[in-house]
């Protein structure tokens, strides 16, 4: 007795009723995105990619310094050359849709954690699994929930990127000096008053330092994405790999470096902006 196809149904009627509703219009759909990260392609994809560079370039340079323009202009003028343009904007765009969810996930549950000991001793085992577990393993039951595409490779990247911005984020939180706190309630500031003019800027180094961890680990869950048809560089490394395409494989490798130093040196830059001013004060 074959029960392989009922299986198979049980296996989509469960992955129909766990799904969230923003993510069954991606499932439904052979090969059709996730609806935030097609958006965010379609942005990224639709100008000329010179005018993409220019706007990278300018943004860097008014909003961080001329260093991080000059970078700008060189790892995404490089994945041009390569000829990788539109799957490097698409993995920005999955890299760039899992963080922001992973940090809208993280950010509150960091701050609960920090100010009740109890939620962070429950959080603390389930961290430590999953930064313990493999990146890769998150893929097995994205796919069989999921299947192939974009769906579970954002999926497992989210569930990737949580742990470092929620334990940075409650570390954060936790350093904030408490003669800030008495002072602020002394003058009898409201708690959301609190919150955003004196424990987040306080804590903002130590969060920028958990988003480009989020940032970096995401990107390599990406990457590792490409296996289950989840497109961009990976698929390009993947598909070298699979047909010994090396010069294929070392071209959409070095666009991953470049993409990666880009991202990693954005938050930095924003870090050491961050710093500058509470050094002089």
């Amino acid at each position: 007795m074959n029960l392989l196809p009922e299986s198979g149904q049980i296996a989509q009627v469960f992955s129909q009723a766990t799904a969230p509703a923003f993510l069954l219009g991606a499932v439904a759909g052979p090969g059709r995105p996730l609806i935030p990260a097609g958006s965010v392609q379609a942005v990224l994809l639709y100008p000329p990619s010179y005018v993409i560079i220019g706007l990278a370039a300018v943004l860097a340079w008014g909003l961080l310094n001329i260093r991080t323009a000059i970078l700008a202009v060189v790892a995404l003028g490089f994945c041009l050359v390569m000829d990788l343009w539109r799957q490097s904007m698409e993995t920005i765009a999955l890299v760039l849709v899992a963080v922001v969810i992973s940090v809208v996930i993280a950010v509150p549950l960091g701050i609960l954690a920090a100010r009740r000991p109890r939620l962070e001793a429950a959080l603390r085992p389930i961290l430590d699994v999953m930064q313990t577990v493999p990146p890769w393993v998150y893929l097995i039951p994205a796919v069989i929930i999921f299947s192939l595409g974009q769906v579970p490779a954002i999926i497992a990247t989210i569930i990737y990127g949580i742990p470092p911005m929620l334990r940075l984020t409650t570390l954060g939180f936790k350093q904030v000096p408490n003669d800030l706190l008495e002072l602020g309630q002394a003058i009898g500031a409201p708690p959301r008053a609190i919150l955003t003019k004196i424990e987040v800027p306080s804590s903002m180094p130590t969060l920028l330092v958990g988003l480009n961890q989020c940032i970096l680990l995401s990107l390599s869950m990406v990457v590792l994405a490409g296996l289950v048809g989840a497109g961009g560089l990976g698929a390009e490394v993947t598909r070298g790999l699979t047909r010994m395409e090396m010069g294929l494989g070392l071209r959409a490798g070095l666009a991953i470096v470049a993409v990666a130093i880009l991202l990693d040196r954005l938050t930095r830059a924003a870090l050491q902006r961050e710093r500058v001013p509470a050094s002089v004060e």
